[in-house]
């Protein structure tokens, strides 16, 4: 059956309730994104493909795992990101299965509206605004130590800056120049981390210039484990695998750009699906594959390994090469590394612009940030996202290092928050659908593990927001400013959501008026079959991307 008939041939959702469901069919709410003053479709699908896979290949990996090491060791290590890659993968399929049937600007947020409740929406969207707000200064930050690999004597405010000023530019020249820097950063960034798991594995085999077959060595001594907090037995073990989970999520938090990228994408019926599905091998080859690469190599103990070192935290990849005696490479690769940081930030200020533009789009934002320029640019929501980069600064005087932590704790929480709205978005979608008597097998893209794959999610990270600052109640192990930036998004998600009902008044989408019909008409005539490959540099291309 199709979407919008019952077997009866009568329409399923009546044209009363459609006019009801906010008018979608207006320029204003539907994927139509054509008109001048509105969002354009500029990224072609070698575009979302390498988003999709530079949005989670940063910082989280490349600098952020030398943490998780440290306080998980290498089974620790690996077992969170297996965790948390479960999660990440159940989360993807529940948005692939909505955004690409209703690729609207706005993404989740606006299926949130559709689906939930207008004020989850509302609470959504402002969560998913501060979440990539603030991993801008995070990522900042992070080149800021990246660069003072090569020299500690300038000031981290020149580079933030230089940073700064690279990234605002790229977004400046709209979603097309986004799409082509993000292409070029991100090949960049799958080139370095395949890589560096080849040389890797070459290295634990003896390979390098040493000759020294590592093997499992580090997984013997000093152990698989570590005892977190010098807490013996089962219990400090145990504890140190729940400290990655945090670390983890930080490094996947990104996968679900692709539905915000949606708006402005080029055939997305056929090009998110494509994007979404191929999520499982990024997850084990860059991920699982990276952290057993840094888990052979690096052993737990080792000195230069905390985010909060004095000398600024290094990568653990950089601190297994020059162990190796490998003179020179650390530079290339810090230097790859430093790019992955550029991308990262240039992703996150296009996305925080777009959600912001799509806040304001749906009424929870001032108006003046859907001002948008002749090419499809959102300017002022641009420029008012980066402003917030500014905080960066703040490691100045506190040190780099520290101040990273404070944003990777609360951009993890905030954006497991997300995966948490996305994941109830999805199940109450599914519920609708069923109800309403629509046959899944229509759908653009449709997954068998559903709906349990959402509710696996959905729990999971209600689970690992609740334990996250745990550490900070152990004996003699207090701080503040652990505890609030841990804590914040957690707490301030139901506020926003209570504030939202007060204020706005709005009820909660019944499953039987749901609205799967409106704005379908403007989808589906972005959707066309693209001219099949021609030759086997075709076919493989087609296959990578």
């Amino acid at each position: 059956m199709g979407i919008g008939d019952k077997d009866d041939g009568s329409p399923v959702v009546n044209q009363t309730i459609v006019e009801k469901r906010l008018d979608y069919d207006s320029e204003s709410h539907t994927g139509s994104v054509h008109a001048e003053g509105t969002l354009k479709r500029q990224l072609k699908n070698r575009h979302i493909a390498m988003i999709s896979i530079g949005g989670v290949i940063g910082t989280g990996l490349f600098l952020g795992t030398a943490s998780s090491l440290a306080q998980g060791g290498p089974i620790g290590l690996l077992l969170g990101f297996l965790v948390v890659g479960t999660v990440c993968y159940s989360v993807m399929i529940s948005l692939g299965e909505m955004i690409a049937f209703l690729p609207i600007p706005g993404g989740h947020i606006k299926l949130a509206e559709r689906f939930v409740d207008p004020a989850f929406s509302f609470t959504m969207g402002w969560n998913y605004w501060y979440n990539w707000t603030i991993i801008l200064p995070a990522e900042l930050s992070a080149a800021a130590i990246l660069i003072d690999f090569w020299d500690s004597k300038v000031n981290n405010a020149a580079w933030i800056t230089m940073c700064l000023v690279v990234v605002i530019t790229i977004n400046m020249f709209g979603a097309g120049a986004y799409g082509e820097a993000e292409f070029i950063f991100a090949s960049i960034k799958v080139i370095t981390i395949v890589g560096l798991i080849i040389l890797g594995i070459v290295l634990d085999l003896g390979g390098g210039p040493n000759h020294d077959r590592l093997g499992f060595r580090y997984w013997k001594h000093p152990g698989p484990f570590v005892q977190y907090d010098n807490i013996a037995g089962a219990e400090g073990r145990f504890l140190g695998f729940v400290a990655v989970l945090t670390q983890a999520a930080f490094s996947f938090i990104g996968t679900e750009i692709v539905a915000i990228a949606a708006g402005e994408a080029k055939n997305p019926r056929r090009n998110l699906p494509k994007a979404i599905k191929r999520v499982y091998i990024r997850i084990l080859l860059f991920y699982i594959g990276g952290v057993i690469v840094i888990g052979l190599l690096v052993p737990s103990n080792t000195k230069n390994l905390g985010i909060g070192a004095s000398n600024a935290a290094k990568s653990p990849f950089v601190i297994a090469i020059k162990n190796a005696g490998i003179k020179g490479l650390p530079s290339v690769i810090n230097a790859a590394l430093l790019t992955s940081a550029w991308s990262a930030a240039s992703s996150d200020l296009y996305t925080s612009s777009r959600a912001l533009y799509g806040l304001a789009l749906a009424g929870n934002a001032p108006r003046f940030f859907t001002k948008v320029t002749r090419g499809g640019l959102p300017i002022v929501s641009l420029i008012f996202c980066a402003l917030f980069s500014c905080l960066a600064y703040m490691g100045v005087s506190t040190g780099a290092g520290k101040v990273f932590n404070w944003f990777v704790n609360m951009t993890s929480i905030a954006g497991l928050m997300t995966w948490f709205g996305i994941s109830l978005t999805y199940i109450r979608f599914y519920r609708g659908f069923k109800l309403q008597g629509f046959d899944r097998s229509t759908l653009p893209y449709a997954h068998f593990l559903q709906p349990f794959a959402a509710w696996y999610a959905l729990i999971m990270c209600l689970i690992i927001c609740f334990f996250s600052g745990w550490a900070v109640f152990l004996k003699g192990n207090w701080d503040t400013a652990t505890f609030v930036t841990n804590y914040l998004p957690f707490v301030l998600f139901p506020i926003l959501y209570i504030g939202a009902k007060i204020y706005f008044r709005t009820p909660l989408v019944r499953l039987e008026e749901m609205d799967f019909v409106s704005g379908l008409k403007e989808i589906e005539a972005d959707t066309y079959d693209e001219p099949p490959p021609r030759n086997w540099v075709e076919r493989f291309w087609s296959w990578l991307m």
